[in-house]
């Protein structure tokens, strides 16, 4: 069977006819089948673990806030920074770094980010978990081109594309919890490559309630970007893309199912350590890998275990907190979580590990309890009011089949046997109704869905899994399994789209379009 020529079969940005491959999933991983991929192994040594000290993204400031609310700037553009020690490595990166800088916003003030587009190729900027308007969302078709560029047959086959040259404003409505969500490019057939060279970054909400809670906060409170990522023997970063300069689209056939990573960074470094004192941290621990699946535990647990207290999920606080020994990430998911450091002594270290992963993969990062200090921080019982969706009120149930598929005689992955085209309309939701959609797999598929966040109802024939709980935005759906999920599509009519966020399966068209009128 052929691969799928994701650009010949659409022809969305023009360029050249290029055999995309996609191959036959392959599942890697130490317990089961753990992820969808293939390990693309490093050609340079790998660093030492726990010998870098953790970063933290810096914060970005709003360039002006006024009555209309915060505004703030931000430039694509590609650097050479130093990932591997002793080596540069060139990026794109939001202001040039990886991760970018983090956005922090209040849910009661508009935010508006303007992009200055500097790199080689057209972006779009997707606030994931953000309910955004349609024409802010980042649609894969609506392209902000690069400075200087021109602007000669962009539309391609979507004429509803809004193509901008050089900047754009997106605007944010204030109309989200607090919670910790996340900007990266979203451009048509090229999310993978683009996220993979660095082009994403934390965007934290707060709100009042929130803010009344104990709950740990300034220096104690971490973002944690986890990826994997590998590396050629001049320190440059490894993906198989067909074409490396991003003009046209595909994996080699081996990795169609998946690119996975043997260095893990967070924050953008190997295997950092953080020095803590033995009191309460928030870990906001974002996966934000292509494929890597990640079982993050403590090692060694704590006293009695339950070491990791979750408090959110994608869509932010629980109704109360619930404690894991483990807690398994998909990519794009985003798990807030309270470690009590105090409950080990001074000097004693405590290993993040990956029980999904081996080698090089099975550990993340290190805490090193370095001192002790005063701690007034507490996690409630009660920590928020989420209103159970009622599947009564529901107008219609869908059954969304995500599959490794024929497509048109060509390898490829699609939703009800259909690959995305930006005229395929998947589903039609009526603006403020309720639906039930029935999701199935084949393989690992995390899937996600704009605009609207949903609650878990049942997975087979069980109720919700243990990592269900609360307002989600993407849902880690496993091979062969069934799940219910309901949503009330509020907020704005438009196009939107939902997709596998393994990001090789959504480049190579598993993808659908949402349209709510």
């Amino acid at each position: 069977m052929r691969a799928m020529n994701r650009r010949g079969f659409f022809g969305v940005l023009g360029g050249a006819t290029v055999a995309a491959g996609v191959g036959v999933p392959l599942l890697s991983g130490i317990r089961g089948s753990t992820s969808a991929g293939t390990l693309l192994a490093s050609s340079v040594p790998l660093p030492g673990r726990f010998t870098l000290p953790l970063v933290t993204p810096p914060v970005l400031a709003p360039v002006r806030s006024d009555a209309t609310g915060d505004y703030y700037e931000l430039v694509q553009r590609s650097a050479r920074v130093e990932l591997i020690p002793g080596m540069k490595t060139e990026i794109w990166g939001y202001n040039g770094i990886f991760p970018g800088p983090t956005i922090v916003s209040r849910s009661d003030r508009p935010t508006v980010v303007r992009h200055r587009n500097e790199l080689p190729v057209p972006v779009v900027v997707h606030l994931h978990g953000g309910r955004t308007p349609p024409s802010d969302d980042g649609y894969p078709t609506d392209l902000l081109m690069p400075v200087g560029s021109a602007a000669e047959h962009q539309h391609g086959h979507d004429p509803a594309a809004v193509i901008t040259m050089g900047e754009r404003d997106y605007r944010y409505p204030p109309r989200h919890r607090a919670a910790t969500l996340w900007y990266h490019d979203h451009r048509m057939d090229f999310t993978g490559p683009s996220v993979w060279r660095g082009l994403a970054g934390f965007h934290l909400v707060h709100d009042a309630e929130e803010d009344a809670l104990p709950l740990p906060r300034g220096d104690r409170d971490l973002p944690l970007m986890i990826v994997d990522r590998s590396f050629a023997e001049d320190g440059s970063l490894r993906y198989p893309s067909l074409d490396p300069t991003l003009k046209t689209p595909g994996v080699t056939d081996a990795y169609g199912a998946g690119v996975l990573g043997d260095v893990i960074l967070v924050n953008g470094v190997p295997w950092p350590v953080a020095e803590v004192s033995a009191t309460r941290h928030r870990l906001r621990m974002l996966n934000a890998s292509n494929a890597r699946r990640y079982r993050l535990a403590l090692d060694p647990p704590p006293p009695g275990g339950g070491g990791l207290v979750q408090i959110g999920t994608d869509g932010g606080l629980l109704d109360r907190p619930v404690r894991h020994d483990a807690i398994e990430m998909a990519p794009a998911q985003r798990y807030d979580v309270v470690v009590d450091f105090g409950a080990y002594h001074v000097g004693q270290e405590v290993t993040l590990v990956n029980e999904f992963g081996a080698g090089s993969t099975a550990q993340v990062m290190r805490f090193r309890i370095a001192r002790s200090a005063k701690d007034d921080t507490r996690v409630p019982e009660k920590l928020s009011e989420i209103a159970a969706l009622n599947p009564a009120q529901a107008v219609v149930t869908r059954t969304m089949r995500f599959r490794h598929d024929d497509v048109r005689g060509m390898a490829g992955w699609t939703i009800n046997g259909q690959p995305f085209a930006p005229d395929v309309v998947h589903a039609r939701a009526r603006l403020g109704t309720v639906e039930i959609w029935r999701l199935t797999t084949d393989f690992h598929h995390p899937i996600h869905v704009h605009l609207a966040p949903f609650q878990v109802l049942s997975r087979g024939n069980g109720g919700p899994g243990s990592y269900d709980r609360g307002w989600k935005d993407t849902l880690d759906l496993r091979p062969a399994e069934q799940a219910e999920i309901i949503i009330r599509f509020d907020g704005y009519a438009g196009r939107y789209v939902f997709h596998c966020h393994n990001l090789e399966h959504e480049d190579m068209a598993m993808m659908g379009n949402l349209l709510v009128t």
